[in-house]
């Protein structure tokens, strides 16, 4: 960087020359350098699905970047997953804010519009620094699936598919190319999980992948378990979508 930008660079209310904030674009690169989480709208509801790399001795029954918002809202993070927990908790109680006034549960949409406001907000300030992670925000409502994706800057962006973290470049063109919507959930599972291990250093197993999925009938959010992941596992192998990885 050049020295006549590093004044910029330290000071994150100020505008570059250039008409750069520096300190977002640091938050994004924190994103980027996180593990893949991605998102995924099917005709059975809304899939969650993320990568952890877990320790040889820790507990891995507990999902550490999956969260769930409200019965019917659940969270994907990549970046900085401390700052992940401070926007979940924050979008839990304006969720149950919004029942206890509206006595109806909160729209998809109006969650992800507070969590963005919440992140541009610190973008405004001296004294604070922009959360450090991106999140996947998906759910059911009165208008079907919904899927949205926040990031450090305040942006927040309807998806129908959409991956972040390490890779992400790489996965989102794939997912250009092969999804359809109206997906059924073996597809979409089945997508997910090639999607992470393309850009893995595993590219085995199924230990490294956690997913939840939100049911259009139910309207409430359930972890997948290691058995259904296994399924979309054998699907993946038995009929791969790109017909280059077939074994």
């Amino acid at each position: 960087m050049l020295p006549a930008a590093a004044g910029y660079d330290r000071a994150i209310t100020v505008f570059s020359p250039d008409g750069r904030l520096y300190q977002v674009e640091y938050a994004i690169e924190t994103v980027r350098r996180g593990t893949l989480a991605l998102g995924i709208k099917c005709k059975d509801g809304v899939l969650l699905a993320v990568e952890e790399k877990t320790r040889k001795l820790q507990i891995s029954d507990v999902t550490q970047k999956i969260f769930q918002i409200d019965d019917h809202i659940g969270v994907a993070a990549a970046g900085y997953i401390p700052d992940a927990r401070a926007q979940v908790d924050h979008a839990r109680f304006f969720a149950q804010s919004n029942k206890l006034i509206y006595d109806e549960p909160v729209d998809v949409e109006i969650v992800a519009k507070n969590i963005a406001d919440m992140s541009q907000q610190l973008t405004q300030y001296a004294g604070v620094r922009p959360f450090g992670v991106a999140l996947i925000i998906a759910g059911v409502d009165t208008t079907g699936g919904e899927l949205f994706l926040t990031d450090p800057s305040g942006t927040f962006i309807g998806y129908d598919a959409i991956a972040i973290g390490q890779g992400s470049d790489q996965v989102n063109e794939f997912l250009e190319k092969y999804y359809t919507q109206n997906v059924s959930l073996e597809d979409a599972g089945k997508l997910a999980l090639e999607s992470i291990n393309m850009v893995s250093e595993e590219k085995t197993g199924i230990s490294h992948i956690k997913m939840s999925l939100i049911e259009n009938e139910s309207k409430i959010m359930r972890k997948v378990g290691e058995e259904e992941i296994e399924k979309f596992a054998k699907i993946a192998k038995d009929n791969p979508t790109n017909p280059k990885d077939k074994p």
